[in-house]
């Protein structure tokens, strides 16, 4: 009964025209049914922390305040608050679910030369396409044969099979896939011989793959490039930075002090000079802050080179990110204490 009530209160914030896109955004991230009962946990999920945050933070300000003054601060707070948290979790849903649909494509991609293989070895065995279509279906073909499986299904309850086949070829953002599904109905709507165009279109996806492994095989000098700047370098650099900027501070307190047993009119600028206004546990806060956008972004950039888009680099951010700064980390402790041996005062 809890559980109901929650995914009908979930349910609530959705507008009714936008449920059936949701269902489909959903399905192509396969998964069948709207989460509606997580939608209404996360409202009151968002609520649970807004009132920690408010009685640890912010109710001792509140309760200075008199008349309308807290009001509209309780109003702003628990009204701001909730809708910031719903919206990061949102952006982070969408976000996730994105990927997913991404590598889901990207895996029927994959194996959608072999399924066609298969549809073509059946047609040459003489059955009609319908049935050679289903009977293509194999489950090393992983999420392609659940796709296939439901147009099928599709077809033998009464849809055209060139119908069917483009509902399926436009639920997934996938150039490869739609140009595939394009010729295949256009020769099945022509009449012609559907296994020889089908044979043709393994051959160049075949082709393309080919291709693509040799481009990405001839670009792995700059992915290792890239990667020994943003792991190895720009670490090296800014453990460097930060030792040096101990050693200047050192060396312009010491000028000040020597200076201001001096009687002329150098001390002033000295002392000024020694107040150095770079705070160290700001520059490493500040060097961590960076070191992170640099891998962040770098893998970005390796993998437009290697994929040719940014979402097959997610896999790279945690390497690059937990590589750099754990690297920054030892360079910092080892060259701190180089250089605290070689210079002493």
């Amino acid at each position: 009964m809890k559980l109901v009530f929650i995914s009908e209160f979930g349910k609530a914030f959705i507008p009714k025209r936008l449920r059936p896109e949701l269902r489909k955004y959903f399905l192509k991230a396969g998964i069948v049914e709207v989460p509606y009962g997580l939608f209404g946990l996360l409202f009151y999920l968002a609520y649970l922390i807004t009132f920690l945050i408010y009685f640890f933070y912010f109710w001792g300000f509140v309760s200075q305040q008199s008349g309308i003054m807290v009001f509209a601060l309780v109003f702003i707070i628990w009204l701001a608050i909730p809708m910031a948290l719903l919206g990061l979790i949102m952006v982070l849903m969408y976000f996730y679910l994105d990927i997913k649909i991404f590598n889901r494509t990207r895996k029927m991609e994959e194996v959608l030369p072999d399924f066609l293989q298969e549809v073509s070895s059946n047609l040459k065995g003489g059955l009609a396409f319908e049935k050679a279509l289903w009977l293509g279906i194999k489950p090393r073909f992983g999420i392609l044969a659940n796709e296939i499986a439901m147009a099928a299904k599709k077809v033998m309850t009464g849809t055209d099979v060139d119908v069917s086949l483009n509902e399926f070829s436009h639920k997934y953002d996938s150039p490869m896939l739609k140009r595939s599904v394009n010729l295949i109905v256009g020769e099945i709507l022509s009449g012609g011989k559907i296994a020889n165009i089908i044979d043709r279109v393994v051959h160049n996806l075949k082709r393309t793959k080919a291709l693509k492994d040799e481009l990405s095989a001839s670009v792995v000098t700059y992915m290792i490039f890239i990667g020994a700047i943003v792991i190895f370098i720009a670490p090296i650099l800014f453990a460097l930075s930060y030792n040096l900027l101990i050693v200047i501070q050192k060396v312009t307190n010491l000028l000040a002090s020597s200076a201001q047993t001096s009687s002329s009119t150098m001390p002033s600028m000295l002392s000024s000079v020694g107040n150095v206004a770079v705070n160290q546990d700001d520059f490493i806060f500040f060097s961590h802050a960076a070191i992170g956008v640099i891998s962040v972004f770098s893998s970005m950039i390796v993998s437009i080179i290697e994929k040719g888009n940014i979402k097959s680099g997610i896999k790279y951010i945690p390497i690059f990110v937990v590589g750099s700064q754990a690297f920054y980390m030892i360079s910092l402790k080892i060259m701190t204490i180089v250089f605290s041996s070689m210079i002493m005062f």
